[in-house]
């Protein structure tokens, strides 16, 4: 797998980049890993990549395909959708060899335990782990069934009409309906962290005059740079071969790794831009948020905030959270407007926190007192919200 050096030429501006570290030693930090101290799936994945012979150019490539996995071991952007975000400025040749290095990447990273990691569907899921069970009728129906698009009629357990389909009997559909029933539909999942950890945010919010802004952590940027000296020796050198090619590889390592923190940088600042009354007024002055208004701004794939967002936290005023909890949905306002789903939860802590607790707010008289400050909410939407904020019915919070 390579690219030519003008694909690499194109793919940075310059031999180094350097950001400020709290390490002594560039080793001591995992640039594309951004992972936290946890083993996780990414952890576990990559464990297994150390033990395959690559190029650095094939390792950094399934690097990047390790990275972009959601939680539950999905690649929800393809590889052409990922060359497009590692490389913006590249021309039609140059992102294609890129997309054919990480489609081969990701086929390798897809050989992986658990079986069904790396997929970018359901369907696609269920066929990688079936192909690792022994031959049998019931797999190949299986196989059948999920690359035909028939999960919908399975569920629903149409067995008529998938008979027609496949032109198979009830029996064969049930046993193939068997074995599916036992692979792993969230194949990623399993890795979750099971221990609290020491979170260091990714991301600083920072107030500027009355402006609140995201800059990165100078602690958890990654400290990468290419001699410059040996970099000028191997561009004049006619005799550089192999060591010019792995220059090249170099420089597209160190833009991959400043692209994305590049990205992250930007969704921060983004969100900040959208949730100033938050870092000003806490809770109460969260407004609704979803990933497509981030994601059209920037220009970015929904997934690609998605990825973004989970596991890079920001250090606030008012505590250290995740980048995903700046979104949430909207409740319809009587002025026409919305309020935030986080907002409202805080204002529910709030009557709980202030209430008689010889007559405590039942769920009905909360969602008056909402719609009386012009926030329609349903009584059962704040019985979720009170039992996401885990607080009691009221029938427990009564005092004698």
């Amino acid at each position: 797998m390579g690219w030519s050096a003008a694909s690499f030429d194109k793919l940075t501006s310059g031999d180094s980049w350097q950001a400020a570290g709290s390490g002594d030693s560039d080793d001591e930090f995992d640039p594309l890993g951004l992972a936290h101290a946890a083993l996780d799936l990414r952890a576990q994945l990559r464990a297994q990549l150390a033990g395959v012979p690559l190029s650095p150019t094939e390792r950094a490539a399934a690097e990047a395909v390790i990275d972009s996995l959601d939680d539950d071991g999905y690649l929800l952007e393809g590889p052409e959708q990922l060359a497009a975000e590692l490389d913006a400025q590249a021309d039609d040749a140059q992102r294609e060899a890129l997309a054919e290095a990480l489609r081969v990447a990701l086929r390798l990273v897809q050989s992986f335990d658990p079986a069904g990691i790396g997929a970018c569907s359901l369907a696609e899921c269920m066929q990688l782990q079936l192909r690792r069970l022994p031959n049998s009728p019931a797999r190949e129906l299986a196989l059948a069934l999920c690359a035909g698009g028939h999960l919908t009629l399975l569920s629903r357990r149409d067995w008529k009409r998938l008979g027609r389909a496949l032109d198979v009997d009830e029996p064969a559909l049930r046993c193939a309906q068997q074995l599916i029933a036992r692979l792993d539909p969230r194949p990623g999942a399993r890795f979750g962290a099971s221990t609290a950890q020491a979170v260091q945010p990714d991301v600083l919010a920072q107030r500027v005059g009355r402006r609140w802004r995201a800059v990165l952590n100078p602690e958890v940027l990654p400290r990468l740079r290419i001699n410059g000296l040996y970099a000028e020796l191997l561009r004049r050198s006619r005799e550089g071969g192999g060591l010019s090619g792995q220059l090249q590889e170099a420089r597209w390592f160190v833009r991959n790794v400043q692209q994305r923190f590049e990205t992250i940088e930007r969704v921060a600042q983004a969100v900040v831009e959208r949730q100033q009354n938050f870092f000003s007024h806490g809770e109460l002055g969260m407004r609704p948020l979803v990933l497509r208004e981030i994601a059209d701004e920037l220009g970015l794939h929904e997934s690609t905030i998605s990825r973004v967002t989970t596991h890079k936290y920001m250090l606030t005023p008012h505590g250290t959270f995740e980048l995903k909890y700046f979104f949430g949905s909207g409740l319809a306002t009587d002025t026409g407007g919305n309020a935030s789903s986080t907002a409202v939860r805080a204002i529910i802590r709030q009557m709980v926190h202030d209430e008689d607790t010889l007559r405590p707010l039942s769920d009905g008289e909360i969602a008056e007192r909402l719609a009386a400050q012009g926030i329609s909410v349903a009584r059962r939407t704040v019985a979720k919200y009170r039992e996401a904020l885990r607080i009691p019915p009221a029938t427990q919070r009564k005092t004698a």
